[in-house]
């Protein structure tokens, strides 16, 4: 392997090892705190969450919308990724953007960043897949792409899971893919995604500091699906 391989490698393994470790105490506090901050979302609030989550799942599944150009072939690991990282700081900076415009103006209208949002994640998602060769023309490419965007917003015990599942990618489809497409449990895929970012959300509706809030919120975000999306496909390349 080129000396770039090997430090993708060894950032990899690492990667591997925090998204198997065991919960400790920050993520239960966490936990709780989130649980409590989504009493006071209204029920409209609710509605926009549960609904944009809904409708990305199945766009994805469904594959239109995000469906972006042919898989890159002919090119090895480090222009691709020098690729993913372009992509990522194009996405990441409309991200920043978005989270600004609607931060501290309330909360159905902070709301309405999230939406965009999702919109942004999985354009980068389809985007990324591409670049590292897969096809999502192929449903078991985009469903590929929906546990690498809830193993990068998770609680830690459904990140062990999840890793489970993209560790031995090529035996679960051939034994455990939901062969029906409307079978894939989007309930619970909307609860960890919204349960992760609820903090954040919260502060970005706050008067006065929301919009750098919501600003630096959705770069960090869409930095963080970046980073575990290249791992993701590393997990893949390096058949670990």
């Amino acid at each position: 392997m080129s000396l770039y391989e090997d430090r993708a490698l060894e950032e990899m393994l690492q990667w591997r090892k925090e998204m198997t470790g065991k919960p400790g105490f920050t993520n239960d506090f966490t936990k709780k705190i989130q649980d409590k901050l989504n009493g006071f979302i209204p029920e409209k609030g609710q509605h926009i969450i549960t609904k944009s989550i809904e409708n990305m799942v199945k766009t994805v599944i469904y594959g239109y919308k995000y469906i972006s150009g042919s898989p890159v072939y002919n090119m090895n690991l480090e222009s691709r990724e020098d690729l993913v990282r372009k992509k990522m700081k194009f996405y990441r900076n409309t991200a920043a953007v978005s989270g600004a415009g609607t931060g501290g103006a309330g909360i159905i209208v902070g709301l309405a960043d999230f939406p965009i949002l999702l919109g942004l994640k999985m354009k980068f998602l389809f985007d990324a897949a591409g670049i590292y060769s897969f096809n999502v023309k192929n449903y078991r490419e985009r469903l590929y792409i929906l546990y690498i965007f809830q193993i990068a917003f998770s609680s830690q015990n459904r990140r062990r899971e999840v890793y489970d599942i993209i560790s031995d990618w090529d035996n679960y489809c051939k034994t455990s893919l939901p062969e029906n497409k409307d079978n894939f449990d989007w309930k619970t895929f909307q609860q960890e995604y919204r349960d992760y970012i609820d903090i954040a959300k919260m502060l970005q509706i706050v008067p006065g500091i929301g919009a750098a809030i919501g600003a630096y919120a959705n770069y960090k975000l869409m930095e963080q699906l970046g980073n575990t999306a290249m791992n993701a496909y590393r997990l893949r390349i390096f058949k670990l």
